[in-house]
Order: structure tokens, then sequence, then C-alpha cells
């Protein structure tokens, strides 16, 4: 008797669920179900994909110099640039430069040569790796600190960038004269030069470090003056490398220039100096 009231009771509530006229209030079959969560799961696949997509807009952006100054990553790319330093993406994009810079460099003929052709190296972000100091510090995300930062450069334990390395070995025994154009202080320089051997860079022919005089000129200035004086003396920039702008804008520039990839700091060409742009 229980079982046919059960069956009776089953019935009437499957023609009422299934009933046009209660059909909105009252199917809510499991499908349904199954299909609100494909469809949040959508959603929050298609956020995902905008944020990378728009972060890879933004550092391409930042990366070919179309972006207004800026003193931070946005908020929401925080995640994006530490997995692009932390993978393939960024060891790739650094090898690319090294091996064009490298095919480049090797097109000119340097028997009998005159010890003129100099190639210039920025040193952080180009030679030397402060990503140990970045990954503690957002990798972009806060504003540069200058404090924060000098204490980082004088453990003098930042390593060096592979291709880098490869490519300072490759215009050395080429027969170029290279420079290091750095905007780091000369108070530096001892820290620096250990740091410099230590990650295995040796044998420059000069060094160059802001001086107190050169502190408030923007980066741009600074080492556009000092690549002036080189080529008041007789030599050729055949090359520079550097991973900011500023390092490679203004004038008596190289014959041609690669920019290495840095989507963690902006340091601007014109304007006034700050405590963002002076590395």
């Amino acid at each position: 008797m229980r079982m046919l009231v059960s069956l009776l009771v089953f019935m009437s509530l499957s023609s009422l669920a299934f009933s046009d006229e209660n059909a909105s209030s009252y199917i809510l079959p499991r499908p349904l179900i199954f299909e609100t969560h494909e469809l949040k799961s959508a959603a929050a696949i298609y956020d995902d994909d905008s944020v990378n997509v728009n972060c890879t807009s933004w550092r391409f952006a930042a990366e070919t110099n179309n972006l207004a100054p800026w003193k931070t990553i946005p908020a929401e790319c925080a995640g994006y640039v530490k997995d692009y330093l932390m993978g393939r993406g960024y060891v790739v994009d650094l090898e690319r430069v090294s091996e064009e810079a490298n095919v480049y460099a090797s097109s000119f003929g340097f028997s009998g040569g005159d010890g003129k052709d100099t190639w210039i190296f920025d040193i952080d972000e180009t030679l030397l790796s402060n990503l140990p100091y970045y990954l503690e510090h957002g990798c972009g995300l806060e504003v540069f600190d200058h404090t924060k930062f000098d204490k980082w450069v004088e453990k003098g334990v930042a390593p060096a960038i592979a291709p880098s390395l490869k490519l300072y070995e490759k215009v050395k025994d080429l027969g170029y004269k290279v420079i290091l154009l750095t905007g780091r202080r000369e108070n530096h320089r001892v820290i620096t030069i250990e740091n410099l051997i230590n990650a295995g860079f040796n044998n420059w022919d000069e060094l160059i470090l802001r001086s107190l005089d050169d502190d408030h000129k923007t980066a741009t200035i600074f080492k556009s003056e000092k690549r002036d004086e080189m080529v008041k003396e007789g030599y050729r920039i055949r090359g520079n490398s550097g991973d900011q702008w500023s390092d490679l804008l203004g004038f008596a520039m190289s014959q041609r220039s690669f920019k290495l990839p840095n989507p963690m700091y902006y340091i601007p060409e014109v304007g006034k100096t700050n405590s963002y742009s002076i590395i």
C-alpha cells in the first residue's frame, strides 16, 4: 500500500514538474546545476584569459616604449609578471636578444683593427640579474625603494644573466673594447666589481658609474654624455645592450642597440630624476 502511495505521489510530482504552466517555477533538473557550474568555470577561464591577454598587451607596450611613464606594474598583472620572469618565456626572450646581438657583432671584421670598435653594456637587468631582490618586492608591484635596493646591491650577490654572459664573452673574443656604463653610483664601485667578477664577467676595458656631478641628470642624459665622450675620443660604438630605453636612446647612439626584456620597472628617458630613475 505504501509503495502504491509513493508511486502515485511521484507520478503526480512528475506531471506537475513537466507541465507547461509550472515549468519556470518547479523544474530544477540536475543537468541545470551542472550547466551552471560549467558556466561559472567558463567565466573563470575567460577572466584568466582576459587578464593574460591584457597583461601581455601591457608588457608588449612597455617593451616597445609605447606607454606613458609608469612607476609600478598594473596590480592585476602581478601574477602574470612573476610567472613570466620565472618561466621559460623570459629566458627565451633573453636568449633571442643575445643571439641577434651575437650575429651582428660577428658581422664586422677585426683583422688589423685599430681597437676603436666598442660595445657598451648596462649592468642591472642586463649583465646582472636583480630578480632575487624583486621577487621579494612584488616583481615591480612595489614603488622602487632606493634604500632597500642599495642594501641589496651592497650584498654583491646578483647572479649573471646567462645569455648576456655568453654575448659578453663573444664580443671580448671578437676584439671589441667593452665599456660598462651603469646608473649605479660611484660609491658602489668596489662591490660592483666584486659582484661582476664573481658572476663571471672579467677583463672589461672601462667601468663608468654615476659621480656626484651626474646625480641630478636623467639616465638618458647621463649615458648620452658618456657615449658622446667616447665618440669624441674616436671610438665607434658598434653595439649597446641595455634593459631600459634610457640606456639606448638620446644622442651619440650606437650603430645598433639591443633591448633586453624587463617588465619590472621603467626608467624615464626625460624629465626630472627621481628615486626610481637611477639604475
